[in-house]
């Protein structure tokens, strides 16, 4: 009897969060014309670092969270991502603006924080679908993009070991990689249609998202290179403050003004070994070029 009545009520319980959520969303539907466009976009890299940075980047006081905030629902965080330009973009702007703050809450937060509030949403498949940027630089050609990035190899392993940890991931980091191609085969076409979706390019496609040159290469072709503003992680973690500060200058916020957390997101599991580690560094050493040349920056990853 008592496992029935907890199982009644989980489900109960699952239902008035499902409702309220549901609710929320239809508000923000419509009021979706007073709710303005978000100024930044954090748009990866998945595995990257980008989920502790936006984290600490909300902690600013003229960084407002994204809607509704986490003490308008039984959640204990605030949005990250919304995931529009990969795998929403056939819902609409309405569906769109309806996550983001309404200029009377911006107004509100601006009065406490005494200079311009902005806003902004970290969602890291962007910086590897092929069809986001231009999406972005059609609906958004004001935005700010940000962009953090970790050692290629180490965010492959690390976006391996999570689909692992997820029981989404049956083969070993060697086996996923020769198989990548073949699983993702011609989806990566196919995502022109803002209704197709493929698990595989978004979830194993392991060297294909640590391909940072290719992927920013594109970005180039739809948003001006000033308008991108990248983070090496392992800068972020040896120097959080220093770096959310430089990046503050970039966002036209005041610095000096953030906190930081633990790292969030972890992926805990076994080491690389030096082997799968110096072939993956061999089989990336070619867009690592490409990001040079992009960037004008000597990346020392690989």
């Amino acid at each position: 009897m008592t496992s029935r009545s907890s199982t009644v009520g989980s489900a109960l319980r699952r239902g008035i969060v499902a409702a309220g959520r549901s609710g929320i969303r239809g508000f923000g539907m419509a009021t979706s014309t007073l709710r303005p466009d978000p100024d930044f976009l954090l748009i990866g890299a998945k595995r990257g670092g980008s989920t502790s940075f936006y984290y600490d980047l909300i902690t600013h006081p003229q960084v407002a969270p994204l809607f509704p905030r986490p003490d308008h629902l039984p959640k204990a965080a605030a949005t990250k991502g919304i995931h529009y330009f990969d795998s929403n973009y056939f819902r609409g702007r309405r569906w769109y603006a309806s996550h983001l703050p309404s200029a009377r809450a911006r107004r509100a937060q601006q009065s406490s924080s005494g200079g311009p509030v902005i806003t902004g949403e970290g969602s890291p498949y962007y910086l590897t679908h092929p069809e986001a940027p231009g999406r972005v630089a059609r609906d958004l050609p004001k935005v700010k993009i940000l962009a953090v990035l970790r050692d290629p190899v180490m965010r492959a392993h690390s976006h391996w070991k999570e689909r692992v940890r997820e029981g989404r991931e049956s083969l070993s980091f060697s086996e996923a990689l020769a198989a990548e191609q073949d699983r993702v085969g011609t989806d990566a076409s196919k995502l022109a249609d803002p209704r197709f979706y493929s698990y595989a390019h978004e979830h194993q496609t392991y060297l294909g998202q640590s391909r940072y040159g290719a992927a920013l290469e594109r970005w180039c072709q739809h948003v001006p290179r000033a308008s991108i503003c990248l983070v090496r992680s392992e800068d972020y973690y040896a120097d959080p403050i220093a770096e959310l500060d430089r990046v503050a200058k970039f966002l036209e916020i005041s610095p000096g003004l953030f906190s930081t957390g633990e790292a969030r997101n972890a992926a805990p599991g076994a080491d690389l070994p030096e082997s799968d580690r110096s072939q993956v560094r061999e089989l990336l050493r070619p867009d690592a070029e490409v990001l040079r040349r992009l960037t004008g920056i000597s990346w020392d990853w690989v």
